[in-house]
């Protein structure tokens, strides 16, 4: 019982250090919902979703192993594999936006179109392409956006869960087991949205309105970012 009130307590802590120093958990969020102006409450939902496919990708493939009686090692190793595959997941959608943001910053650009009429009076106006184009990155009028986020962050494996704490509790009881996984999984997905919200609050009060303009390339550049901290610094 002392073992198991340890890996609950462990668990908890894991689960918030895990998500705060990993970028990736919050960072997409913040920068997508600024960028294409969703509502608060769409925000969580998005942010939860993902949250929940992210833990439970983990904990699926960890039940999968003890069923099966899997070596440690050999999920470990899976684990790295889904981790390297979300990552260049992350880099590539974040490129992938950035240039959609750069195209869309040069469609915006405004040009002026002269007129001139039967009677001989000559008009002039503003016009830009975003109106023609504005059917870019969605499906049937929905945005892809947060379907790719949840693919992405089912792939992405929660590192710690399976080793540290799934498979040591396994050997108190089932019970333990998910026990130990609830309790990660609300530290996880709490931390997520805590995060994600706190920040947004904070920048509603905050005017960016000069970068306005280049909303999706800052969104598309931080998420690129985010998979190369995370593919070559380990974050």
């Amino acid at each position: 019982m002392k073992d198991l009130t340890v890996l609950i307590v462990s668990a908890a802590s894991i689960g918030i250090f895990h998500t705060i120093t990993g970028p990736d958990h919050y960072l997409p969020f913040i920068v997508m919902s600024r960028a294409k102006k969703w509502s608060q409450s769409k925000t969580l939902f998005i942010t939860i979703v993902c949250g929940i496919g992210h833990v439970g990708s983990s904990v699926l493939i960890g039940f999968a192993g003890l069923a099966l009686g899997v070596v440690l090692s050999k999920l470990t190793f899976i684990e790295g594999i889904r981790g390297n595959l979300a990552a260049w997941m992350l880099i590539g959608f974040g490129l992938a936006y950035t240039v959609w943001g750069l195209h869309r910053v040069l469609l915006k650009k405004q040009h002026v179109h002269k007129h001139i009429h039967e009677s001989g009076e000559v008009h002039t106006h503003l016009h830009d392409h975003t109106v023609e184009h504005s059917h870019v990155h969605t499906v049937e009028g929905k945005t892809m956006t947060p379907w790719v986020l949840f693919l992405i962050f089912v792939f992405g494996p929660c590192e710690p869960l399976i080793p540290i704490l799934m498979y040591p509790a396994a050997k108190n009881s089932v019970i333990g087991v998910v026990l130990v996984v609830a309790v990660f999984g609300i530290a996880t997905i709490g931390t997520m949205t805590t995060v994600v919200m706190s920040s947004l609050w904070g920048l509603k009060h905050m005017s960016f309105k000069p970068l306005e303009r280049f909303s999706h390339v800052i969104a598309g550049f931080t998420i690129f970012s985010s998979g190369m901290a995370i593919q070559f610094l380990g974050l």
